[in-house]
Formats: structure tokens, sequence, C-alpha cells
């Protein structure tokens, strides 16, 4: 399901003049299926809130969620195109409205670690490449046919992705900054055999693909409490990136991969990450 849309997608794109290369391909995918992502997030949290009597606060004002800008649905569950945005009036909203609301969400974060910061930089590195409204429209029908709820499904979007950044670092004179090949990436975690309750600092994390690794390696350990996996979500995993397409597709590879708020600081200043932090280096 997810390779077919995928390779859809890319066919799409490929009419586009702005988007040449696999880079542009993923770079476009990529915040369009963030944001999905999200509405599906914050669909899950406002569940949860309301299982256990409370209400949940939305990170997204009304009009700029998915379900409403992107892909208002009728009853049946269909798209509804008479209230879907298109054309000329899509694009507008996109790059007029959208991408500076998301921008700002920098600026109004409480902090660099949180969801809200990390969506300013996100749409403060990358803007919209597809000119033709029509196109988007189309490649917003694709990616909102996507499930990724379940476990199940995000492993299989995420394995996915991990396949197109494969992609992507063979693509061009710059691949090879983003891209490490995975089974060396697996045979270095295994050598290394991280404890929960440790730091794993990668200071050029590239696409993050060590950073996910390790923490598939960890969340496999048996009996896990859920103060190890707040640990994991919180406590573990930390990284550098001064490209700015390899940052955004680091932070949502690492979304994907269940890691809700990535501590993946975009810079190219040389500090440490943390104080009297020993680094585990690998390339993205």
């Amino acid at each position: 399901m997810f390779e077919q849309a995928f390779k859809n997608i890319d066919d799409i794109l490929w009419k586009e003049a702005g988007c040449t290369t696999e880079l542009d391909y993923i770079e476009q995918t990529s915040w369009l299926l963030f944001l999905k992502y999200l509405d599906g997030l914050e669909e899950d949290r406002s569940t949860e809130a309301e299982l256990e009597g409370k209400r949940y606060a939305y990170l997204l004002d009304r009009q700029y969620r998915w379900d409403v800008w992107a892909a208002p649905k009728r009853k049946n569950g269909e798209i509804d195109h008479n209230s879907a945005l298109t054309g000329d009036d899509l694009l507008q909203f996109v790059n007029g409205k959208l991408f500076p609301y998301l921008q700002r969400f920098k600026q109004r974060a409480s902090g660099p670690n949180t969801l809200e910061y990390k969506i300013g930089e996100i749409f403060g590195e990358i803007q919209n490449k597809i000119s033709s409204g029509y196109n988007l429209r189309e490649i917003i029908d694709r990616i909102d046919s996507l499930k990724f709820r379940s476990q199940e499904e995000k492993h299989e979007l995420s394995h996915l992705y991990e396949a197109k950044i494969r992609n992507m670092g063979n693509a061009g004179r710059n691949g090879g900054e983003y891209y490490t090949p995975r089974p060396l990436i697996r045979a270095m975690v295994r050598v290394v055999n991280p404890k929960i309750g440790e730091w794993i600092i990668d200071s050029a994390c590239g696409s993050c693909g060590f950073l996910c690794v390790a923490f598939d390696y960890l969340l496999a350990k048996p009996r896990l409490t859920t103060r190890d996996l707040d640990t994991l979500q919180n406590r573990t995993f930390y990284g550098k990136e001064k490209k700015s397409l390899a940052y955004v597709i680091g932070i949502m590879n690492m979304i994907l991969h269940g890691i809700d708020a990535p501590n993946i600081v975009h810079t190219n200043i040389p500090a440490p990450l943390m104080p009297e932090a020993s680094e585990l280096i690998a390339g993205g």
C-alpha cells in the first residue's frame, strides 16, 4: 500500500519544475506526511484525554488541521471535494497562511525539546515547491489514503521511508551526506550494545538512521516499564545536523519510528550537546 502510494506521489512530483531530484521528492513528501501524521497523533491524544475525563488542547487551530484544509470528509469517510481547497485557492492557503502559521510555532514553544518547537523548525527550513495547486491536491489525496495509526502500519511506513532515504542517498553528489547502509548501522549498534538510561548521541546525525536503529534496538528489550519508555522518548537520543534538508528528514524519520519530539538540534556549532557526554559517532 505505502510503496505504491510513494511511487504515485513521485510520478506527480516529476511533473513539477521545482522538483528535479529524489531529494526534492522526499522533502515535499515529508512535510505533507508530517502534517497527516500530526493530525493522527492529535486525534489519539484527544481520545486518550476523553477516556480520562479530560479535555485535550490541540496544538493546531482548527482551520490549520489536516481534516479541515487538506481532507474534509463526508459522512461516508470520503473526501468532500466540494469543501476541499484546490488549484490557486489551495496554493494561496498553503504558501500564504499555513506555512507562516506553522513557522511561528518556534517562537511560541516553551522549549526546544517540544513538538511545537520542532513544528516551527521544520516549516522554517523547508518550503512548498509544488507550483500547481492541482498537483498538490492530487498528492494530498494520495497521502490522506495512507493509514498509519497502528504500530504495524507505522512500522511499514517507517521501513519504506528508510527506503526513500536510501534512494536519496544515492542521488546526486551530496547523497553521501545523508545515508549510511542500515546493515552497517545495525552491526554498530549490536557491538556498542547500548543500555536504557545511557545517552546516545550522534553529532552529525543526517537522516537519524543511527538513532532510529538504536531506538528500535532498545525498544525490543523485554519487560520495559513505563519509566523505561519515558526515558527512551525524552532522555536518551540526541543529535546535531547542519544541513537543512537532512535535519528535517531526520526529525521526520524519528517521529515515524515513534519518538514524538526528537532532541535534534539544527546547528554547525561543534560544542557538545550535553555536558560531559561522550559521543557515539555515526553518519545518519
